[in-house]
């Protein structure tokens, strides 16, 4: 028998009061010597159960083995000598009915690997982190007004060992950090990491709250990809699973049987869309389990942010019910208000713990305030939202024929009407490239060349509309199937000029966002942005300006029809010369290399602003520019200078054909189009180059062709393994 300590009894307190933000710190297995006797005690919470019992090797899994002692109401306790690190062990609850049922423990940090679902003793101290500069750097910013470019990747897809097994945690890492600095991501959001048996579940039904999947390797393993990640400067996202768990017999599912972590009322229980229970948010020691949950992940793994998946199902009472088959609150509406205190509660911990953390919400509501602070606006207290609406808008316009669009002009303009009531993360998620909803390069209408045309402006589009981003993997160099979790991506297709033209587009495209304030310094309100013309649906064009918080600016024209338009006028604030710096249309990115010049700014009001332009607009393109000031202009802007003239770095590829009147041969020196060098990582990620380049030689054949190029594989490497 252990001496319960005061420490240990304000623990429970916390526990059973619902305020624990470390349960885990007494709860589960845990090193202890006891009498000169090294060990671990195991305590767990079974309010119901008539008896406990801890059973694994250590003890040939006799179910006659001593109980353990049940310490204070439902918390039951064992100290077993002998114990070692990777030991399996369950426990053997005795349910009221006089049953006995075997579980695992809810707060093990570790997990036999499927389809075995045994816990496994692991003590997560010992790691070495290394991330000590990256994290103070990270306290240094402001994360809504710095530039958050997400990769949203599931780890046993991403890329495989030539014979189909998992990259382990590590070995995954090292491959991906390169990738990702490349292409100008600053952070990886993982599909859910936490334990589960089923493999085409993606994580989404968890067994084990508190273990890293054992598929890839340790825990401590899972804290060198995280370390890894921070030392190349990208931040590590998880998708985290509060809304719902599985009736897996070894999980949560009527724990002890009784209802320990759903709900008794049969009305609140079940999620009848899913088949899966739902968590009592009401009852204190579910809101300490789950709410220590989320600052373990922040704690022990280094993680960087959490994103709450399916937070419309937990607010609403009626989520997937029809009449009659749910209850209201006390109010008579149909919110969860249990739910709604336990995310208030849970992010106010989160913070508490990390300040400088990122808490995403993926509602699909328009449940008010979901990022504003709980004292102020009565919110749920995230910091961030998907924003579901532009999504959807989106990809249903750019999946109709073009001919058509006109008559949905709306979907494309309608986000800014409440793009600043919340702070908005711009997903096109996992969600968008499975169950028959195609990939995104399938989505385009139009022939082989159109659709990546199309991919390539609605990107543009995407990246320089206000909010954060995050793009699947795979939808960077055009995957044409959907993804299948059994199998890598289909890394082959960038032997092929259209899919790796697109790949470059979109890291040229990533690092001139992550280069530019303008796309990312006043994202969360309309200092930041400006329509000049949102109306033009008959040709479906839109043309917006984008400001940082100094007033410099880059002004974005989006043509969403296959056909190039010139002599095309939109207004624009200022005098001087407007250079086209990137274009979605450009040959290299496989367009048709539309020629665009830099154009003068006329005296001629349009648009609600003073000055004027006339541009060519490719076809099927999204295009920006950068205002550059003319040298001895007579109608610079009071007070402004202009900037001396530079010799551009390198010639234009092509002479340029006169648009307005004006050539490139006659434009001033300060007006010619400079060709920036390739744009380097985000300034708050300092890493190294990566070793390798992204792709190798490619043929010179479009997908499809005779070419038969052989796919990209890692190099072959151990299966993704435990130590023991």
């Amino acid at each position: 028998m252990l001496k319960k300590t005061d420490q240990l009894s304000e623990a429970i307190a916390r526990f059973n009061g619902g305020v624990s933000r470390d349960a885990y710190r007494f709860l589960g297995c845990h090193r202890q010597t006891v009498d000169g006797q090294e060990g671990y005690v195991f305590r767990v919470w079974a309010p119901h159960a008539k008896s406990v019992r801890v059973l694994g090797g250590f003890n040939d899994w006799d179910t006659g083995a001593p109980a353990m002692e049940c310490i204070a109401p439902g918390i039951w306790e064992r100290f077993i000598p002998g114990v070692q690190t990777y030991d399996e062990y369950k426990f053997y609850l005795e349910r009221p009915d006089g049953s006995f049922v075997f579980r695992a423990d809810p707060y093990a940090t570790h997990s036999a690997t499927r389809p075995n679902n045994a816990s496994k003793v692991f003590d997560l101290d010992g790691f070495a982190w290394t991330d000590e500069a990256y994290r103070r750097n990270r306290a240094r910013r402001d994360v809504l007004k710095s530039p958050m470019n997400i990769y949203e990747m599931h780890l046993g897809s991403w890329r495989r060992h030539e014979d189909g097994n998992f990259l382990s945690y590590v070995d995954c890492a090292r491959e991906l950090v390169p990738y990702l600095k490349e292409m100008g991501y600053t952070h990886v959001e993982l599909l859910p990491v936490s334990e589960y048996p089923y493999d085409p579940s993606w994580g989404y039904q968890v067994t084990g709250y508190y273990a890293p999947t054992s598929r890839y390797g340790t825990p401590h393993d899972f804290m060198k990809f995280v370390d890894l990640c921070h030392e190349g400067g990208i931040g590590v996202i998880i998708d985290w699973v509060g809304a719902h768990f599985p009736r897996d017999e070894c999980g949560l599912f009527e724990f002890d049987g009784g209802y320990c972590y759903e709900p008794a009322d049969p009305l609140r229980r079940d999620h009848p869309d899913w088949g899966t229970r739902i968590f009592d948010y009401g009852r204190n020691e579910v809101r300490s389990f789950l709410i220590s949950n989320v600052v373990y992940w922040l704690e022990k793994f280094h993680v960087d942010g959490i994103r709450v998946d399916a937070v419309a199902s937990m607010l609403y009472l009626d989520y997937g019910r029809r009449d009659g088959q749910w209850r209201p609150n006390q109010y008579g509406n149909n919110i969860n208000l249990d739910a709604v205190a336990f995310l208030q509660d849970m992010n106010a911990a989160a913070f508490a713990f990390d300040p400088h953390a990122v808490m995403i919400a993926e509602e699909s509501t328009a449940y008010a305030n979901v990022t504003k602070p709980k004292e102020d606006f009565n919110g749920l207290g995230f910091n961030f939202k998907w924003n579901m609406g532009w999504m959807h808008d989106m990809i249903d316009y750019m999946s109709t024929d073009p001919l058509f669009r006109k008559g949905k002009h709306n979907n494309i303009t309608f986000s800014l009407t409440y793009a600043f009531s919340e702070n908005f993360v711009l997903p096109l998620s996992h969600d968008e490239v499975v169950h028959g909803k195609c990939s995104l390069i399938n989505k385009m209408p139009g022939d082989y060349a159109d659709k990546f045309q199309g991919l390539r402006a609605f990107f543009g589009y995407m990246m320089t509309h206000p909010g954060k981003k995050l793009l699947f993997m795979g939808g960077e160099f055009g995957q044409f199937i959907e993804w299948d979790e059994k199998k890598q991506l289909d890394w082959f297709l960038l032997d092929f000029d259209k899919h790796h033209q697109l790949q470059t587009y979109v890291k040229d495209l990533n690092h001139y966002y992550l280069d530019h304030p303008a796309l990312w310094s006043n994202d969360t309100d309309w200092q930041g942005f400006q329509w000049i013309a949102c109306d033009d649906n008959a040709q479906s064009v839109i043309s917006f300006r984008r400001i940082d918080e100094k007033g410099k600016e880059v002004i974005v024209v989006c043509n969403f029809c296959p056909v190039e338009r010139t002599g095309y006028e939109i207004g624009v604030p200022k005098s001087g010369s407007y250079v086209p710096v990137l274009s979605s249309d450009d040959a290299k990115y496989g367009g048709a290399g539309t020629v665009l010049v830099p154009v003068k700014a006329r005296k001629q009001e349009l648009h609600g602003l003073p000055y004027s332009v006339s541009l060519t607009l490719p076809a099927l393109s999204t295009v920006i520019y950068e205002r550059h000031v003319l040298r001895n202009a007579k109608d610079e802007e009071p007070g402004e200078k202009a900037a001396p003239a530079k010799k551009p770095r390198k010639a234009p590829a092509k002479k340029a054909a006169a648009q307005t009147g004006e050539t490139a041969k006659g434009l001033p020196e300060a007006e010619k189009p400079e060709r920036k060098p390739e744009a380097e990582a985000a300034p708050a990620a300092e890493a190294p180059a990566p070793a390798k380049p992204v792709r190798k030689p490619r043929a010179k054949k479009e997908a499809g062709g005779e070419a038969k190029p052989k796919p990209r594989k890692p190099a072959a490497k151990k299966a993704a393994s435990e130590s023991k």
